[in-house]
């Protein structure tokens, strides 16, 4: 019996080690990355970045403006996209859908999209966008990243809903709301920081995604506002800076890649607590 006890503890001394250890692990490679980053990007660092367009080849200066911007169009429409199907999907599957075949049957493929290739969702929007309008575009580039969005927020949305108590859901029926009512009224409400959290991890997924956008949205060297053509965005100027031969075009990728790593780290950081204050109030 005192060798039974004393195996345990020395299992779970040894679980703790470990665990600790790779936590360890897993922050120093983060604070390298961001020091790494922010050590080859701290000369990009300028007003000008945000203030102005990259600069042509060979001549000096810095300005990422129209990266920037093109970014921020492309989340927010893949936000647009991806939101309102994922969150429908995900309603269905936890207030119509249950456990029945086909129910099963959509989270099996759902968490086959999960781990698909962000490459080859770029080559499906490229066949089914760019090829039959003949040329690229924001938009193409939007719905790409808005697939990779989409199979997070319905998992989440399903797993977030299942975990609202019947109870909630028949003391809404029993006072005569609708089944719609009941669902928009009562259990999203209840189930809203776990909605936005995994929005938030949808967003944080696609932040950085370049493959989906080299078949889709491509790059631009100029501002642009205009979704049907071409645009400008920070993760394939990152790609094609930091393979030029040009010093502020590379000090520029640094830059952009450490601001990207940041904006990634607080969307992760706001969706950790938002997924804390679930567990408070439970």
């Amino acid at each position: 019996m005192n060798w039974v006890i004393v195996r345990r503890r020395m299992v779970d001394a040894l679980s703790k080690l470990l665990m600790g250890l790779a936590t360890v692990i897993g922050v120093f490679f983060l604070l390298w990355i961001m020091w790494t980053t922010l050590k080859f990007g701290l000369a990009g660092m300028h007003w000008d970045l945000f203030t102005k367009d990259t600069p042509p080849p060979g001549t000096d200066g810095f300005g990422l403006r129209n990266a920037f911007v093109g970014s921020l169009i492309l989340l927010g429409l893949s936000l647009l996209i991806g939101v309102p199907v994922g969150l429908m999907a995900g309603t269905w599957l936890a207030e119509y859908g249950f456990h029945s075949r086909t129910a099963n049957t959509v989270r099996f493929i759902n968490d086959i999209m999960l781990s698909a290739p962000s490459i080859e969702i770029g080559l499906f929007a490229y066949a089914v966008m760019v090829g039959p309008m003949g040329h690229f575009s924001a938009l193409a580039g939007s719905l790409a990243l808005a697939i990779l969005m989409i199979p997070i927020i319905v998992r989440t949305t399903d797993e977030m809903l299942s975990l609202v108590g019947n109870d909630v859901r028949e003391a809404a029926i029993a006072l005569g709301a609708p089944n719609s009512v009941v669902i928009t009224k009562v259990t999203w409400r209840a189930a809203r920081a776990g909605i936005i959290t995994g929005v938030l991890i949808g967003l944080a997924r696609i932040t950085g995604e370049t493959a989906p956008l080299l078949f889709t949205a491509l790059n631009n060297q100029y501002f642009t506002t205009n979704i049907f053509s071409p645009m400008a965005n920070i993760p394939m100027v990152i790609f094609q800076f930091a393979l030029s031969p040009y010093t502020n075009w590379q000090q520029m990728a640094w830059a952009a890649s450490f601001i990207t790593v940041l904006f990634v780290l607080v969307l992760s950081i706001l969706a950790r607590w938002l997924a804390g204050r679930i567990h408070v109030q439970k």
